[in-house]
């Protein structure tokens, strides 16, 4: 075998060992309960803001903390730590995508994704 070959024979199972690792370092989307029972692995947990429950955020003191309430899909809520500061218009978010782990009885969030409401409805633009 020429050298060439070899060296793209190494390259190709190197790619096939990143694209391996990659999958075995993806999330997947769950339930606080999943995540509770799994607390060693990272989840996307979707539902949303309780606004009966206070939001916590004192940048003073730690500006990369933020606590609040969640309800996910199936009615379970649960206390959020965000470890990045408090997202600009996050009372206004009708869906919350969290991404963390849960320890103890609290989901701990390293990224979070928001779905705010549209300024359009019904895909008509509500400028008038």
């Amino acid at each position: 075998m020429k050298k060439l070959h070899i060296v793209g024979l190494l390259i190709i199972a190197v790619a096939i060992g990143v694209i391996f690792i990659s999958l075995n370092n993806t999330s997947s989307y769950a339930d606080f309960s999943k995540a509770a029972n799994n607390p060693e692995d990272e989840f996307h947990v979707v539902g949303k803001l309780d606004k009966t429950q206070p939001q916590i955020y004192e940048p003073q003191i730690n500006p990369d903390e933020f606590s609040f309430t969640m309800t996910d899909n199936n009615g379970l809520a649960k206390r959020v730590v965000l470890h990045k500061s408090k997202p600009q218009d996050f009372e206004k978010s009708e869906q919350i995508v969290l991404i963390g782990k849960m320890k103890s009885d609290v989901f701990h969030a390293n990224d979070i994704l928001m779905k705010c409401p549209s300024k359009y409805n019904d895909g008509k633009n509500q400028l008038n």
